[in-house]
């Protein structure tokens, strides 16, 4: 991920070694030989005594770092708001890099300013993005709370399947039918054990956990086999105001805790990027909701920024890597070496998207495994090409300001292969799919062609339309609503017509 940052000339060049009480700062100026070390602690004072030191130079100033957890983040933010150019250097790279300097692994922190330095003066740097600075720190704050938030509720979700059910209500657990639903817990909450059921009859029962159950189809009818269910069950005779029933009460009470809580996150994310062209546009990605869109936006920043979809991918960790030496080459797999949060994302969200009907997700990825639907490794293969795909649309998605268009890809009527996927042709703005296009050179031999080529261009086009495709042809823009005419009044001749304003254009 490192990529080449030119250094200015004649700059000042500060590589600081972050720690949590401490760091470690080396100054080089480009006038003087001898270089400045300082020791300056996490405190406003030596804060303010580091930028004014600085600040006195009256020159360009380039300050390098390496990200350790969050305790970059104050001294990053005061620097960048004195003027500086800050730079972020890679961990593994800065790791590689002081390994070929010294050779020897020997680590410690004023080695640690030497290699920022030494890398700070090659330009082997990355651009730093503060997250206050892009306005995207609320967004991540809400998205790893909610990764937090998730991760605990399914913790205890899997001790309850694991510890609690087997012990106290065994098949209760066949009429839990999702994660996100907080009747069930609410269900258990009151009524714990079976015995707590059969004290009761069925109309008794029914009645009191009416309410309880909220809005079901056949609700009375799902009470009387849970009721059927409670007094055939194996569970332990545990008596209700036993402590280990406390308990079981407590883990259920912090269950549907975590889920309000998570409710309340997604709600407060919809309603703070409810304004966001951004969030808009990938909401309307198949498998991308409100949380996924937040990640995406919190862990990207600015999409724009990446100049081309394989830039995106190299920073999810999507690239393609080999490792070749002499006549030895590996297997080409996914660097991962990326944003692990933003990968996940996109490998969640195409899990999705190939359970929806009709979309470019589930198509390509029908086609990928057609050959054996129950090869498991072609599966996940096949989920990381979709993967790759998800994170190229989110990327046009985003940089071309257009909405998901959910076309299918295929071949055209004759089984031949479109001519927008030959090697040098222009494809759709959007990855999410094959945009059927006319080749001019193909307009130009079929209208100087006999009748009956003429009118299987004619229906080739047809084709297209009842198909719900766009049809564009290389190279230039013409009205589509004008081809429609000519296609639908079969009026062939005034295609020569038509062959004269493109190639004017």
């Amino acid at each position: 991920m490192t990529t080449k940052q030119i250094t200015p000339l004649g700059a000042v060049l500060v590589a600081i070694d972050i720690a949590k009480a401490r760091n470690e700062v080396l100054i080089e100026f480009p006038d003087r030989q001898r270089r400045r070390k300082l020791s300056i602690h996490n405190t406003r004072d030596d804060h303010d005594r580091l930028i004014g030191l600085l600040a006195e130079t009256g020159k360009t100033v380039v300050c390098g770092f390496e990200a350790t957890g969050n305790y970059h983040r104050p001294i990053a933010w005061r620097l960048i708001q004195a003027g500086f150019d800050v730079r972020l250097v890679s961990s593994m790279a800065a790791a590689r890099t002081r390994e070929a300097l010294n050779n020897s692994w020997d680590k410690n922190d004023p080695k640690d300013a030497q290699v920022i330095l030494h890398m700070l003066r090659i330009g082997a740097t990355q651009h730093y993005h503060d997250p206050l600075v892009a306005g995207i720190n609320d967004g991540q704050e809400l998205s790893k709370t909610h990764e937090a938030i998730s991760r605990s509720k399914t913790e205890i979700l899997h001790r309850i399947q694991t510890h609690y059910l087997p012990l106290y209500f065994p098949e209760v657990e066949r009429f839990r039918q999702n994660s996100r639903s907080d009747w069930f817990f609410a269900f258990l909450e009151m009524f714990p054990t079976p015995a707590s059921i059969t004290v009761m009859d069925q109309t008794a029962f029914i009645k009191s956990a009416w309410e309880v159950v909220g809005r079901k189809v056949s609700k009375a009818r799902l009470l009387a086999d849970i009721y059927l269910t409670a007094k055939a069950s194996i569970a332990l005779p545990i008596p209700l105001d036993a402590p280990a029933i406390t308990m079981f009460r407590m883990v259920l009470a912090e269950t549907r805790s975590l889920i309000r809580q998570r409710d309340m996150i997604e709600k407060m994310a919809d309603a703070m990027l409810a304004q966001s062209a951004d969030y808009q546009q990938l909401r309307k990605i198949p498998g991308i909701g409100p949380i996924s869109a937040l990640s995406i936006i919190a862990e990207a920043g600015d999409i724009r920024r990446f100049g081309h979809h394989r830039q995106f991918l190299k920073f999810c960790g999507l690239d393609l890597s080999t490792h070749q030496s002499g006549t030895f080459r590996g297997r080409t797999k996914l660097s991962k070496y990326g944003n692990a949060r933003l990968r996940r994302t996109l490998w969640l969200a195409a899990q999705v998207a190939i359970r929806q009907r009709e979309n470019s997700f589930r198509d390509k990825f029908e086609r990928y495994i057609a050959r054996d639907r129950d090869n498991p490794d072609l599966r996940r293969k096949a989920l990381t090409a979709i993967t790759a795909k998800m994170a190229r649309v989110v990327h046009a998605v985003v940089k071309s300001g257009s909405d998901y268009r959910p076309f299918f890809e295929g071949p055209v009527p004759g089984g031949r292969t479109p001519p927008c996927c030959r090697e040098g042709a222009k494809r759709d703005p959007v990855d999410n799919a094959w945009v059927f296009h006319l080749d001019l050179h193909l307009v130009s031999r079929t209208v100087r062609a006999s009748t009956n080529c003429r009118w299987t261009l004619c229906l080739l086009i047809q084709h297209q339309f009842s198909k719900r495709e766009k049809v564009a042809p290389i190279g230039c823009n013409y009205d589509i609503e004008r081809v429609r005419g000519i296609v639908l009044s079969n009026q062939c001749d005034r295609m020569q017509e038509f062959e004269g304003e493109t190639a004017s254009k």
